[in-house]
């Protein structure tokens, strides 16, 4: 499917996900993948921060608000608590999470896993799949529009990521 893949290997398409336990046969399913110069324990943070502010194109999908650009020190995600929130509001909510791994949620129908697999002492892949039961021709549309956001997101991640290598970073300021 056009839009279904970006910065992944057939590898990374190929290994399980926990979004994968949520949808049977889905229509949609689409990877995303970054490599960020950082350990896993520097990723982690912002990833669980996604919860409070989406991290892609703020002024479309957050209503022009700044996603922030510190870690606030937020407690350890929760299953069942809010997945994200968006122009100020909150949306869907967590489904799994193993700190330091992987962040499953739901929104809007469609289920998401952020996985963090470590490669040397400072690299870590991020890794993003989506899965959706939909229409083929919703399918495709969806596969499009998330491969802009979530490739910003992933981008924007990476960058706030690897300027706080350190999971320290943004409180020894």
């Amino acid at each position: 499917m056009i839009g279904d893949r970006w910065g992944v290997t057939d590898s990374e398409t190929l290994r399980p996900y926990p979004c994968d336990d949520f949808v049977d046969s889905p229509a949609l399913q689409a990877w995303r993948g970054v490599r960020v110069e950082a350990p896993a324990a520097a990723v982690w943070p912002w990833i669980a921060q996604v919860r409070i502010a989406p991290y892609s194109y703020d002024w479309m999908d957050n209503l022009g608000r700044r996603s922030p650009q510190q870690l606030l020190g937020l407690p350890a995600p929760r299953v069942g608590e809010a997945f994200t929130t968006a122009g100020g509001r909150k949306w869907g909510r967590i489904l799994s999470v193993d700190p330091g791994q992987q962040m499953t949620g739901t929104i809007m129908a469609a289920f998401m896993s952020y996985v963090l697999v470590p490669q040397e002492r400072t690299a870590t892949r991020l890794l993003l799949k989506v899965v959706m039961q939909t229409n083929r021709l919703t399918a495709l549309g969806l596969s499009i529009g998330d491969l802009v956001m979530a490739r910003r997101q992933l981008l924007n991640l990476k960058q706030l990521a690897e300027r706080h290598r350190h999971p320290n970073a943004a409180t020894d300021q």
